[in-house]
């Protein structure tokens, strides 16, 4: 993730996001306008035909089935009593901070008197950078796991030696391979273990099939159907050598988590890996990385403080 912008990816500034969402009312719009382009269109019964509520603020009430629909119901905002601008705000500022930020740094930007509300916000936020409808990776495709030791200022640094899970959390990746030997957009994921079905089934779910699968030797890749498939033999080469950019991955992965979060807690893992895989996705279209987050999270199932918790857990 870039240290410093290039002109053409210059995300807006703080001042541009004032102008733009001056007041909730110009929030509303835009996201009517983004989840509604063609005009409304009813949840419940799918007809286009309906009229905005005088005595409720951004509602919608369908002709037909007589629903009426506000345009946060349904979307990452479903729910929420903080005011849109917030939302807005707290979306503008973790899509175009370039290191991401944790839930007390937005709490202070925000002005939040809560850090319960400002966690909630920034963990419905990283749902919303998980798009549902995203497309495989393909081509030439390197994968490789690596082993992220519990770590966090109230713990010490533990775990145990070589593929053993004593105070570890596993994961795995996957890096696109493009022209040049550039790397591409990227999956992360946690696993439970090493065996075939996990590997396989990761790369089943995140590459298509056809790619070419660049891994390392470990029995559990072999019989990978569908794919072209090369296993290299580390022997006493750094693997950092033999798959150079999924370890370029990881390396920042691992720097990105000790310096924002000063280390990374198994239980919201999955989270913080869809924020990583959605800023290194989107590190040369970070001017439109607003947009995209607010589009996909008018589409994602939106969640409870409880269901977030159960998930982790």
């Amino acid at each position: 993730m870039p240290a410093r912008w290039k002109k053409d990816n210059r995300p807006p500034s703080l001042q541009q996001f004032k102008e733009r969402f001056p007041d909730d009312h110009a929030c509303a719009a835009y996201l009517e306008a983004r989840r509604w382009p063609n005009g409304f269109v009813c949840p419940s019964c799918g007809s286009c035909t309906g009229w905005r509520l005088e005595t409720k603020r951004w509602t919608w009430e369908c002709r037909d089935c007589g629903r009426q629909t506000s345009v946060t119901a349904g979307t990452v905002m479903h729910g929420s009593h903080v005011p849109l601008r917030t939302w807005f705000l707290a979306t503008h500022l973790l899509a175009t901070h370039s290191n991401g930020m944790s839930a007390l740094q937005l709490q202070a930007k925000l002005g939040l008197g809560s850090y319960k509300t400002a966690w909630l916000l920034l963990h419905k936020l990283r749902r919303a950078m998980v798009d549902p409808g995203r497309s495989t990776l393909f081509g030439d495709v390197e994968v490789d796991e690596t082993i992220i030791p519990f770590r966090t200022l109230d713990d010490p640094v533990v775990g145990g030696q070589g593929r053993s899970h004593d105070g570890k959390i596993t994961v795995i990746g996957a890096v696109e391979l493009l022209e040049g030997n550039k790397p591409g957009r990227i999956r992360l994921e946690v696993i439970p273990d090493y065996k075939g079905p996990t590997l396989k089934g990761f790369i089943e779910r995140n590459v298509e099939r056809g790619s070419h699968i660049w891994t390392d030797a470990l029995a559990s890749y072999s019989g990978l159907r569908g794919y072209q498939h090369t296993a290299r033999t580390i022997k006493n080469m750094a693997a950092h050598v033999v798959m150079p950019w999924i370890h370029r991955v990881f390396s920042n992965l691992k720097r990105w988590g000790l310096g924002v979060f000063h280390g990374f807690r198994e239980k919201y893992l999955n989270a913080y890996l869809g924020e990583f895989v959605f800023r290194w996705n989107r590190r040369r279209s970070y001017k439109s990385a607003f947009d995209r987050l607010i589009g996909i999270g008018v589409m994602i199932i939106p969640a409870t403080r409880t269901e977030i918790m159960k998930q982790a857990a």
